[in-house]
């Protein structure tokens, strides 16, 4: 199947696409690295009258240390924040996570700022933003906000990103405190059955689930042991609701949830 006919506009300054947005609202959308939205667009998923294409915009193309955040603008490619020097002195959870993410080849094209916006509660960027306690920089051409990762997500590939706001970047906080991912999935650079993470705190552990519940959770703990982790975890993992589809059962993701859950919390305490 081929994609709905669209228009594309080739943005040249970010003026030019906050003023399409604006003109075209729901009818547009962004394509950076296309890599979930081109297939979304052949399977006629999406039928956009409108595409803009940001990847002539060298203003979004940095990742930037402001303060005690790393901030990756709306053009950076999965593959250049792999490799910057600084991450895993800055946010070793994104140097665990994004090997998992796609593909060598996926990873070439896609955007970190891609896979936040597409909202796959499956996806690792969305699950890292979270545990990280991230921010979303939103722009239109009236005003810049920033929305927490929690306020983000609104549902399966849903956000509160308005229709005639960019996503200009998002920011992970500087976190050099223990942490520990961990993912099942089919096939490695498939989306994940059970993705975890675990950060160190300072009053003991967070934790973060994807790919179960419609969006990615996460939980703050105390330092819990023995029967009183166990029994976080079950809770846990009952309120993420899982259901049983193709790829696994509900009482199989609460079990990865539970077992996994275990390992990482006890492994950042340590």
């Amino acid at each position: 199947m081929k994609p709905a006919p669209f228009d594309l506009v080739r943005a040249e300054t970010i003026s030019e696409v906050l003023d399409t947005l604006s003109q075209e609202g729901g009818n547009a959308r962004i394509i950076a690295g296309g890599q979930s939205l081109m297939a979304m667009l052949n399977m006629r998923l999406a039928k956009p009258g409108v595409l803009i294409d940001i990847m002539r915009l060298n203003e979004l193309d940095s990742i930037k240390r402001i303060g005690d955040n790393i901030v990756v603008g709306a053009g950076v490619r999965q593959e250049k924040l792999l490799s910057w020097p600084d991450l895993a002195n800055t946010v070793p959870l994104i140097t665990q996570a994004l090997p998992w993410t796609g593909h060598v080849q996926t990873r070439s094209r896609g955007t970190i700022c891609g896979s936040i916006a597409h909202a796959d509660p499956s996806a690792e960027m969305p699950l890292a933003l979270l545990a990280l306690e991230g921010q979303v920089h939103l722009r239109n051409n009236r005003k810049v906000r920033r929305v927490p990762a929690v306020d983000f997500f609104a549902g399966m590939m849903a956000t509160t990103c308005g229709d005639d706001e960019l996503i200009e970047s998002v920011s992970f906080p500087i976190r050099n405190a223990k942490c520990a991912f961990r993912e099942v999935a089919r096939r490695h650079g498939d989306f994940a059955i059970v993705g975890c993470v675990a950060v160190r705190t300072t009053t003991g552990v967070r934790f973060a689930v994807g790919g179960v519940a419609d969006v990615p959770s996460a939980r703050d703990w105390p330092v819990l042991q023995g029967s009183a982790l166990d029994d976080a975890l079950n809770e846990f993992s009952y309120e993420l609701e899982a259901r049983d589809d193709v790829h696994a059962t509900g009482r199989y993701r609460r079990d990865l949830v539970r077992m996994i859950g275990r390992d990482l919390v006890r492994e950042v305490l340590q």
